[in-house]
């Protein structure tokens, strides 16, 4: 599959939002029908240029980790064939293939769980600033990027405009009750550390993440994307170096660009120069590959 998809269309189905990257559609009472587009985000701001083949990766990776995680946790897929779609979506098969899920229809937890392995990002400047991320005191004398002895649990809440915002684990508790902020912790770390030593495997450092999870039959399961360059940074093992910024497979990329342009971080995003365009969609297809050992 090769065609850009900007934004979906499948008029036999209710539109439920249009997110950043995802169209979600309602399929009966309860499945829903995930199509991944090629837009991008950066800073809270959709850019008019879309990455070719971003959509692919990140359903295509999403659904390598489901089936690698599946002795951990359940989770909301049920499947990406699209031959086994509701018949009415066959005539969709042009903007459904390789990109879009069918999943179930879950009761979604409020919170964003993130872990971190490493000091970076919003980390970084947490850390910087307080000595801790999320009001979990780390040792002093940290540098950028440098490894944590363990990783963290700092959940962040769910906007619905604008940032995420990071909390306290106590924090979370209030949003979502004690009992399941801790099994939210405890499954979100353990999924980190097991995709973690399979990223080392293949050449990767996975520095953090973010998962969300939902409700299927009292049962937290795992919803939503799942370790892709959108979820997660990746920085290539071979070139690591803590003390600076590394290079990476997540958007950081396209940030910079941004940077130098001296975007505003305002809409409307500015247009994407073809070679950012090219490098970007490059960037994604090889963090495709590294991660399953497969080509796109």
């Amino acid at each position: 599959m090769s065609s850009v998809l900007t934004k979906s269309n499948i008029p036999d189905l209710p539109l439920l939002s249009r997110g950043k990257v995802r169209d979600l559609y309602a399929v009966g009472e309860d499945r829903l029908l995930m199509v991944a587009s090629d837009r991008i985000s950066a800073f809270d701001v959709v850019l008019p240029t879309p990455i070719p083949r971003k959509g692919e990766v990140l359903t295509r990776l999403s659904v390598f980790w489901f089936e690698f995680l599946r002795d951990l946790v359940g989770t909301h897929f049920i499947t990406a064939d699209v031959s086994d779609y509701p018949t009415p979506l066959y005539r969709y098969r042009d903007q459904l293939e390789g990109r879009s899920m069918l999943v179930k229809k879950l009761d979604m937890c409020s919170i964003e769980c993130v872990v971190r392995g490493y000091i970076v990002g919003s980390g970084w400047k947490d850390y910087n600033r307080t000595g801790g991320v999320c009001g979990i005191p780390l040792p002093e004398g940290l540098q950028e990027c440098e490894k944590l002895h363990e990783p963290i649990f700092t959940p962040s809440t769910k906007a619905d405009v604008g940032h995420d915002e990071n909390i306290s684990f106590d924090q979370a508790a209030d949003i979502v009750g004690a009992e399941t902020a801790a099994k939210l912790r405890d499954l979100s770390i353990t999924i980190y550390e097991r995709a973690s030593l399979h990223g080392l495997a293949k050449g990767l450092i996975l520095a953090d993440t973010k998962f969300e999870f939902g409700v299927s039959d009292g049962q937290l399961v795992l919803a939503d994307e799942v370790l892709t360059p959108d979820s997660s940074r990746y920085w290539p093992l071979d070139l690591y170096k803590p003390g600076q910024s590394q290079p990476s497979f997540d958007k950081q990329y396209v940030r910079d660009y941004l940077e130098q342009l001296r975007f505003n971080k305002r809409p409307p995003g500015p247009e994407l120069a073809p070679d950012v365009v090219e490098n970007t969609s490059r960037k994604y297809v090889e963090a495709y590959r590294r991660i399953t050992g497969n080509e796109l």
